[in-house]
């Protein structure tokens, strides 16, 4: 039997419809399975997170046509101001100190899914099949064949598994990962302040985690706050005023009163990389493959910039009537990927040990370090590239061109 499609992407969330977007954008004939209803997809009642979209990020949904349709309810981070708890020293990124872009943006899940789905829908050779799951893949030399949970097959030259840090793609492959769960849960909210922003992102590092202040559109900021385990069960199951009092105790009185105008959304924190990124016919795309700590925001970025990777691999074999699911196309895709995702995650496992206890040495150790680099314009705008996602091998996309 010959494939039907080209590609299968299993799993409808924030990675698998860029990947489809990006992919059937460039004429290749794609569908996404996802368990969600669509209707919900793009109604919200999802977990009330918001991403913070690094430039390098913005730069490829505007290359893939989303950015309009999100742009007006995305809010420019202009300034990043790091400190550890109340010390005296802090880091402080502007963005003018690279020219006139913002360092990032900050966007809310729902709206950005909703942007991603528009986008989909507009595309004639990309396919939605929902609500339904991939219950099963099974390869061969020449296809791989989707097995849907209500019975249906559908063969493709490849499946890319943008099924989710549980992945039952990547489980079924066979494919370990390497886990760390943190003793710490992400408290997720927004708050409405007095005083305007301007654009300003805070991030707190507390003994008990970050506490992170992102800006939203209007008076309203979007709040990751990183929590011991024992003490965010407790906090999450205070009152209404409780719980804003020690909301408020956190966050400070620099934006005036605040108060949370949002349901409180947690989730555990954890580490999570897989011991590979491939299989016969099979690739892993965002948290399929890895997962970090959210001290640095980067999160979606390293998922995005998997999409970026594997849809200009994929449209440049295609072009040179190359097979698409081929194990050479596969392997370079994870000689790319997966060092920029071992790092990030190193990184961001050793800022979280770094910060987040009170030991009196490293305390001082680690507000000199950040007055340092504050002081050193060179390595400070080399970590600010950094993070808006501009260093390295840049994939076409994530530099605004297209596939």
């Amino acid at each position: 039997m010959a494939p039907e499609i080209e590609l299968l992407i299993a799993g409808g969330g924030l990675n698998g419809l860029a990947l489809g977007i990006a992919c059937a954008g460039a004429g290749l004939d794609c569908a996404v399975i996802d368990r969600e209803d669509p209707a919900r997809m793009v109604a919200g009642g999802f977990d009330g997170r918001s991403s913070a979209i690094a430039y390098g990020s913005q730069q490829m949904l505007a290359a893939l046509g989303v950015w309009p349709g999100l742009a007006s309810e995305a809010e420019a981070i202009l300034e990043i101001r790091v400190a550890d708890a109340n010390a005296p020293l802090f880091l402080h990124y502007d963005h003018r100190d690279l020219g006139e872009a913002p360092l990032g943006w900050i966007v809310e899940n729902q709206v950005l899914r909703r942007a991603l789905m528009e986008r989909a829908q507009s595309l004639p050779s990309l396919t939605l099949i929902a609500p339904v799951a991939v219950s099963a893949v099974a390869a061969t030399e020449e296809m791989a064949t989707a097995t849907l949970e209500d019975g249906r097959r559908l063969g493709a030259r490849l499946v890319a598994a943008a099924d989710g840090a549980a992945s039952p793609l990547r489980r079924a492959a066979g494919i370990g990962t390497f886990e760390w769960r943190y003793r710490q849960t992400a408290i997720v909210t927004t708050v409405r302040h007095e005083r305007p922003h301007a654009g300003i992102a805070v991030e707190h590092f507390l003994p008990s985690g970050p506490f992170a202040i992102l800006p939203m559109t209007g008076n309203r900021s979007s709040i990751v706050w990183t929590e011991r385990q024992a003490l965010a069960s407790r906090l999450l199951a205070l009152p209404e005023a409780d719980f804003a009092a020690e909301l408020a105790a956190r966050f400070g009185d620099f934006l005036g009163m605040v108060e949370p105008i949002a349901p409180r959304w947690s989730y555990p924190v954890r580490l999570q990389l897989a011991e590979r990124y491939c299989d016969r016919r099979l690739v892993l795309v965002g948290e399929a493959a890895h997962v970090i700590h959210p001290i640095a925001g980067q999160g979606l970025n390293l998922g995005l910039r998997d999409v970026a990777a594997l849809a200009e691999l994929v449209i440049d074999a295609r072009r040179l009537g190359l097979d698409i699911g081929d194990a050479h196309v596969l392997q370079r895709y994870q000689q790319w990927r997966r060092a920029d995702a071992v790092l990030l995650a190193a990184v961001t496992d050793g800022l979280n040990r770094l910060f987040s206890n009170e030991i009196a040495p490293l305390r001082r150790l680690r507000d000199v370090g950040l007055a340092v680099v504050d002081r050193l314009p060179p390595l400070k705008r080399f970590l600010m590239r950094d993070a808006m996602g501009i260093t390295g091998a840049l994939p076409r996309l994530l530099e605004g061109r297209p596939l």
